[in-house]
């Protein structure tokens, strides 16, 4: 509701106003906020999956692999297959769920995020946030060359995964998040 103007019968003084105005922006955004919520339907009126309460984190990467049905989840098995062998530390997750993407996104990380996988329409893409940071004498890194942090690797049908050189940019990244951490 806003602010009842029609109450103040003598002028208003600029501090007057100026809280009179807050007011009237406070409960517009209470009121935005409670429509929104209300207009988000539950996970289990959806039909979208279970929470994560329901699944654990490795089942729910294991149906992001499957979703594809196509070369691209065996690229994607085959990257975190890559990735979990680089190092037994590395923890597994899955974030950013939402109405687009109810499935959300495998994370690997140690000490932050190392990298993020996504299948596209015509690649399985491995973006690496702290990937400007990243040595890679292969030269793997094929896309977002023009950021000032992110890196990251498409693959393609047909393409191989060079095991070793993935292996090596994998390890280059835990270092680089560790020493991040030691510098905090």
């Amino acid at each position: 509701t806003l602010f009842p103007w029609y109450v103040v019968e003598r002028p208003i003084s600029e501090p007057l106003r100026l809280a009179m105005w807050m007011w009237t922006m406070c409960e517009f955004a209470v009121s935005q906020k409670s429509a929104r919520k209300g207009a988000m339907p539950k996970e289990s009126e959806t039909g979208l999956g279970a929470s994560t309460d329901e699944r654990s984190v490795s089942d729910q990467i294991d149906a992001i692999i499957d979703a594809p049905g196509d070369w691209r989840g065996q690229t994607l098995s085959q990257l975190r297959a890559i990735i979990r062998k680089a190092d037994l530390e590395i923890v597994e997750e899955v974030k950013w769920k939402k109405p687009s993407k109810p499935s959300g996104v495998p994370v690997w990380s140690r000490s932050g995020i190392l990298c993020v996988a996504d299948t596209l329409k015509s690649a399985v893409r491995l973006t690496f946030p702290q990937g400007a940071l990243i040595a890679d004498p292969k030269k793997l890194f094929n896309t977002r060359l023009d950021s000032k942090s992110v890196r990251a690797i498409d693959f393609y049908d047909g393409g191989t995964v060079d095991e070793v050189a993935l292996t090596a940019l994998i390890l280059e990244a835990v270092a680089v998040n560790s020493s991040k951490t030691r510098r905090r």
